[in-house]
């Protein structure tokens, strides 16, 4: 195995590496509930041959407070266990959801310290255009040790974010689309006020991917990055709703060379609906809030 593994592979690579013994492909699926999708029941009906059903909404720290967690270091090593994977494989994830949850699966396995984790550029979409094989079914991996995991979640908290208000020594970039960000009325995703947390800026996480699906180039999300107000020499924490779109934003400004960058797990979901948070709804004023 090469020691070098890069963060994003293409669907023509991994055509190429399809059949080595070291790659595990993990399908990382998941939907909002409005979707009304099965990402299960779609994963055994096509998908990638080989490929392995990570069961991403179920990855989540129960004990946590925040809605839908990252999950632990334990669950991580527990579910790859179960599904034959070690840290000597190379792990691509993809997905077929609209939000893009690969993202937030690449995040789930990096933060504990697995190195060698892509994704795949383009997803189950791209791979079906080009009319690469599929198969249908769940194919059989034997179980492997878990092993241990470091806990390196280093998601910002809720107390660190009201602290940042304050200090703004880290900059906020928001995924959502503009109007639950900049807007009023009731969040038509999850429920709640529209609105954002006080100073922070917005970035669609849909910009960062070409018409075609795939990511833009390097260059390209900088300057998506720096069109929405992000200086990208100062350290940055991603939001959203609950944390899914966020983590593609983390994710394309690491490919954008970003390293100080982190998430805000709680995001929209567990700001709002604190009554001691500040909020900020409507326009954007000339104080950035």
């Amino acid at each position: 195995m090469a020691d070098a593994f890069p963060i994003l592979v293409s669907t023509q690579w991994l055509v190429g590496n399809l059949e080595a013994a070291d790659i595990a492909v993990l399908d990382a699926s998941r939907h909002l509930p409005a979707a009304n999708r099965n990402p299960r029941a779609e994963f055994e009906a096509s998908h990638i041959p080989g490929a392995r059903f990570l069961d991403l909404e179920t990855l989540t720290d129960a004990g946590s407070s925040v809605p839908a967690a990252l999950p632990t270091a334990e669950q991580v090593s527990r579910r790859l266990a179960l599904l034959g994977v070690t840290p000597d494989h190379r792990i691509v994830l993809y997905d077929d959801s609209a939000v893009k949850t690969s993202a937030r699966a690449w995040l789930a396995l990096t933060s504990h310290g697995l190195e060698h984790v892509a994704i795949l550029d383009g997803g189950l979409a791209k791979w079906k255009a080009e009319g690469h094989p599929l198969e249908s079914g769940v194919s059989e991996y034997p179980a492997a040790a878990p092993v241990a995991l470091h806990d390196g979640n280093d998601a910002a908290t809720k107390a660190e974010m009201l602290a940042n208000i304050g200090s703004k020594a880290e900059q906020v970039l928001d995924a959502r689309a503009a109007d639950r960000v900049f807007g009023r009325g009731i969040d038509p995703v999850h429920g709640g006020q529209n609105g954002r947390i006080p100073g922070s800026l917005n970035l669609p996480f849909g910009q960062v991917f070409t018409e075609g699906g795939t990511f833009k180039q390097p260059a390209v999300l900088r300057a998506e990055f720096e069109q929405a107000g992000v200086d990208m020499e100062r350290p940055l924490v991603t939001t959203c709703g609950s944390g899914v779109t966020a983590s593609v934003l983390l994710f394309a400004a690491r490919l954008a060379g970003k390293e100080d960058v982190r998430l805000y797990d709680g995001s929209w979901q567990e700001w709002e609906a604190d009554p001691a948070t500040p909020k900020a709804q409507g326009p954007k004023d000339t104080t950035g809030s």
